[in-house]
Parts: C-alpha cells; structure tokens; sequence
C-alpha cells in the first residue's frame, strides 16, 4: 500500500509573477505541463496575473483535471481578451508586440492627474464579472486540489497579506491585482489592499514551509536583467514601477540562495527549516531575453492574437524545459539560485 505521507517526487510547487498580459507566457508554460502529465501540483503561489492563472488552475484541476485545467485556462484568456470596452492596445510586429490605442494613452496620461474614484467612479472592473462567473468561489474554498497563497499588499501599512484557500474570494483575486492608479483599492476584512507585486511578486516562502513538495518552480515574467538604460521619461517611469514590483522577491530569492550555502557548508544541520530548505530543489521557466523586449504598454493588450503569441512561448519554453531538466525532478535543482540572485 501507498504510503499517503511519503513526497511524491513527481509533484511540485509553482510560483508565478504577475505582469499584465504577459501573465499568458504562464497560460502556455501551464497548458505545456498539464499536456505533458508527469507533474501534479502541490501548492500554488500567485500574484496579480500570476492570482488570475493560479485561481483558473485550480478551479479547472478540481472539476475536470488536467483537461479541466487546460480548458478554464483558455476560457479565462479568451473572457479578458474580449473584455475591454474600446480598444486598449493595437498590436505591431506581426503581433509580437503591442503599442498603446490613443484613447487607453490618453487615459494612463490622466491618471496622473486623477484619482480612480475620479477616472472610474462606477468603480467598472471587468475583470470582476470575469471571475465571479467562472470560479466557483465557494466549492474551490473547501475542495481546492491544490494550496493557493495569493498576495495582495496593505494599502496602508505595505505589509503582504496571503489569501489561502479557504479565504479566497473574487475580492481577494481582484485585490492581488489590483493596480492603484487604476483601480480603487479593495477593502476586505476593512483594510485596503493594492497589487500583490508591491509586498510579493509572488511570495515564495508558503511552498517551503506549508507544502509537502520539495521542489518549487518559478514561472518569471520580469527579466533579472534589462539589455539597455531606460533614457525617457516615460521608460524611466516604467523602469521604477517593475523594479519595485520585483524587488521583494529578489530579496527573498537571493535569502534562500544565501541560505542555501550557508547550510551546505555546515557538517551539522539543526532545525526543521534548514533541513526543508537544504532539501528543496529549485526550477525556473522564463523568456527574458524575449519578454524583456516587450514594451511596457504591452502589459496592459487585451488582445487575444497576442495572447496566444506569449501562451505559444510559454508552451515552448516549457517544452524545453521539461525535454532537459525533467529528470532533475526529485534529485537536484536544475538552476543554480546564487548565480541568478546573488
């Protein structure tokens, strides 16, 4: 008989960024994996668009299972893709890029002037009505397949606040991505909460410590390193803004990988943590090299021929990934977190 305590080696932990639109790289890199079949999931770390892919997993996971999956995946890119009331983006490069429309241009250009309450006093979210209607809240809080932790940062204090399972609600989904310049914030329990990326981006450390899995794959939107020196205004400004969404897991990442090495160099490991820790393996898909190249607006297409560009990437990147890293599943990470985040 199966030992119902023992690690399952074949499944992991994921942690996924936000970053917009971008958040369909993680849409392909998910339907690659699931596609694939040998890895089940154990917790899910989300923010942002990360929140939005997390939740979509979970509940496609619990009513149909891999399949399930795949299927509230598409269905939920495809509802965002058709939910914008003008034309937000025009796509340029064959598709592979997107520019700003000069209404949603103009519209960023007044945000600095007014406030949410000002630009959209109905408080109009259409991803609201998008995940109300697909995500069975109430079933997913008590039967969720997977651990969910989703970030959303206090408006008042700066301090990260984790939605897990049995908290979740289409409030907590909306909050986590919840940009304040664009949105109001949202009040939940009486406290404000904005975008999960300004306190997480996503929180890391609930797959180490709440998680059986001992392996974490982090699914990364943000490049580590940009090519060239932003020199406009506008790019500067850009530049700013995904700095300081990253910040706070770099911090944490470049903690485990000191930690890491700190604890492989000692003959005695005492203390639950630094056995978890010294026994996690990590893993990494990214694109940065062609995500980087993407302009800053493009985070904000509602698009669905740029969608499926960055869910095809991602579904490649994956591919690769599993074709050479599979076998390091349940023995050894397959990156080297000291030489990413030191």
């Amino acid at each position: 008989m199966r030992n119902p305590f023992r690690r399952d080696p074949s499944v992991i932990n994921l942690a996924l960024q936000g970053g917009g639109a971008h958040g369909a790289f993680t849409w392909g890199v998910l339907d690659a994996l699931l596609e694939d079949g040998r890895l089940g999931f154990d917790g899910v770390s989300g923010t942002s668009a990360g929140a939005m892919n997390a939740v979509a997993l979970a509940q496609g996971l619990m009513t149909g299972g891999p399949d399930g999956a795949r299927a509230a995946l598409q269905t939920f890119w495809t509802a965002v893709a058709g939910s914008a009331p003008f034309e937000v983006a025009m796509p340029v490069d064959d598709g592979k890029n997107m520019v700003l429309a000069p209404g949603m241009r103009l519209m960023l250009q007044w945000a600095h002037y007014f406030s949410p309450h000002q630009l959209n006093p109905f408080d109009l979210n259409p991803l609201r009505d998008i995940v109300s209607s697909q995500i069975d809240f109430e079933r997913l809080r008590q039967h969720s397949p997977v651990k969910l932790f989703i970030a959303a940062t206090n408006a008042n204090s700066g301090k990260l606040r984790l939605f897990r399972g049995p908290e979740l609600t289409p409030d907590a989904i909306l909050a986590s991505a919840c940009l304040p310049t664009m949105h109001r914030s949202v009040v939940i329990d009486g406290e404000p909460y904005w975008d999960g990326g300004y306190a997480a981006n996503p929180a890391v450390f609930p797959l180490l410590e709440e998680c059986a899995s001992r392996e974490i794959m982090l699914v990364m939107l943000t490049p580590l390193k940009h090519k060239a020196t932003p020199h406009s205004a506008q790019d500067i400004q850009n530049r700013v803004l995904e700095l300081a969404f990253n910040s706070t897991f770099l911090r944490e990442m470049r903690m485990f990988a000191h930690l890491r090495d700190h604890v492989s160099r000692r003959w005695l490991r005492l203390g639950t943590f630094e056995r978890r820790l010294a026994s996690t393996h990590f893993h990494v898909i990214e694109a940065a090299e062609l995500l980087g190249e993407l302009s800053s607006e493009s985070k904000l297409a509602a698009n669905l021929q740029f969608f499926e560009m960055l869910k095809n990437l991602g579904r490649d990147r994956a591919q690769a990934w599993l074709k050479a890293s599979h076998g390091d599943i349940g023995h050894r990470s397959s990156v080297n977190l000291g030489e990413l985040f030191y």
